[in-house]
């Protein structure tokens, strides 16, 4: 038996069922019952209209029937009144009618007779989609983030919001370790910003940007002549950022020579610029970062074992996006800005997919949606085809969120195969999917 909690919105959340079977509404009630819900039944779309102007619902059930909708103005009608989604169901489903209420604004259609646990699922998450559009997930007060551009609520980026204010009023070395997008720069922003050195720049390199003399030149500096193309002496961003902080992106990818110089620095604070005998002196903090295993890195020893020591005196890991929950939501909504709206099915493709780019494809995601939508209304097809396993310009059967569960999956695929006479690029246009989607259900069902 699966737990209530699975269901958790649909806790004391109030239904109303717009369905001529009493049988049906009855089983609704009965269905809701143990998640404390309240189930208001009336016998068609007008008399629903009715009630949704004297009550608020969380959710909508609407029989209709087994055409497909000429006149969809009742369905768009109970979501603009209600503020809540709509569900049809039908007990003379088609492929063709369902379709076409989800393209016409339901949230899902449901075929007759309705397995409990489906309903439930489905209700389930359409509670929790009208509830995030009337009162959209805050973003924390500022008081809550050590940098008004750090957003999150899960755990894990609270933890890290947490570090940054024990660790950031310290001199000592900082190494930052996540995946490739996932705010490494803003992070050492934020520590810096609550470091006493806060008043003073904060210099930032890349060692991925650089090869490794430049790279060198461009940490320590160099005199005149030194080599070819130095025209003139200059200062390095160990000079550049004294009494500040510097921040070594992708530290993973320095050289080994370029290590023991850093090494130096970081044991006595020391250094010569390329091509000198002078020795200079500079008062940095280093924040240091990388996407890499550094442990693994030493053990195979393409990193010093004695510089791993000296910058991972205190680490933070922050997580990739796809193990920070409901912080996808928010920062969703945070990159979109208070003008602009995302539909519940827009919503769902962007909880689901598993962002390996991070914050930085969901950033790209969003302004690419913006651009595309003409409403200001974010829609599922206004996102990136992989984000929804969706292409650009179709979103018609992929909308659908269970009817009929895997064999009508199965079913439409082999009917645009046949259709298209084998050809999976026009196959996986007209089903509205990407081919790369096509090609993993041509696998799963063993159609070759």
């Amino acid at each position: 038996m699966i737990s209530t909690n699975y269901y958790s919105h649909l806790f004391s959340c109030r239904v109303l069922v717009a369905d001529g079977d009493p049988q049906f509404r009855q089983f609704v009630s009965e269905l809701l019952a143990e998640h404390q819900a309240e189930v208001d039944g009336v016998g068609d779309a007008p008399l629903a209209l009715s009630k949704v102007a004297r009550n608020e619902y969380d959710a909508i059930l609407l029989d209709v029937g087994s055409e497909a909708p000429d006149d969809a103005a009742p369905l768009q009608q109970l979501r603009a009144k209600s503020g809540c989604e709509v569900i049809c169901v039908s007990a003379e489903p088609t492929i063709e009618a369902a379709v076409a209420w989800v393209k016409a604004g339901a949230y899902d259609f449901l075929a007759k007779p309705v397995r409990s646990v489906q309903l439930q699922k489905v209700m389930n998450a359409a509670v929790l989609a009208a509830r995030r559009q009337r009162r959209p997930l805050s973003i924390p007060s500022r008081g809550n983030r050590p940098n008004p551009l750090m957003v999150g609520q899960s755990d894990a980026m609270q933890e890290v919001f947490r570090l940054i204010k024990l660790a950031g009023p310290t001199d000592r070395p900082i190494l930052i370790q996540g995946e490739s997008g996932t705010g490494k720069e803003l992070v050492a922003r934020a520590l810096h910003d609550v470091s006493g050195r806060a008043n003073q720049e904060m210099i930032v390199v890349n060692c991925a940007a650089l090869p490794e003399t430049l790279l060198e030149s461009e940490l320590f500096g160099h005199e005149k002549g030194s080599f070819t193309g130095a025209t003139a002496t200059k200062p390095g961003l160990f000079e550049l950022a004294d009494g500040g902080t510097l921040f070594i992106d992708e530290i993973g990818e320095m050289s080994g020579g370029v290590q023991a110089k850093l090494l130096r620095v970081l044991e006595d604070g020391s250094f010569r610029r390329v091509g000198a005998t002078k020795e200079r002196r500079a008062n940095v903090r280093l924040i240091t970062a990388t996407n890499r295993d550094l442990k693994q890195e030493v053990r195979e020893g393409r990193f010093r074992e004695d510089l791993y020591y000296r910058i991972d005196v205190m680490r933070l890991e922050l997580p990739p996006l796809r193990q920070r929950g409901d912080d996808i939501t928010l920062l969703a909504h945070h990159f979109m800005g208070d003008d602009w709206k995302i539909d519940s099915g827009a919503l769902q493709a962007i909880e689901r997919f598993d962002w390996p780019g991070n914050i930085r494809q969901l950033i790209n995601a969003i302004e690419r949606a913006k651009i595309l939508s003409e409403n200001g209304t974010i829609q599922l097809h206004n996102l990136p085809a992989e984000v929804g396993c969706v292409s650009a310009d179709a979103p018609a059967i992929s909308s659908l969120r269970s009817f009929d569960l895997e064999a009508l999956r199965q079913q439409c695929v082999k009917e645009a195969m046949t259709r298209e006479n084998g050809n999976k690029v026009r196959a996986a246009r007209a089903l509205g999917i990407s081919r790369r989607c096509l090609y993993r259900l041509l696998e799963k069902y063993e159609m070759g």
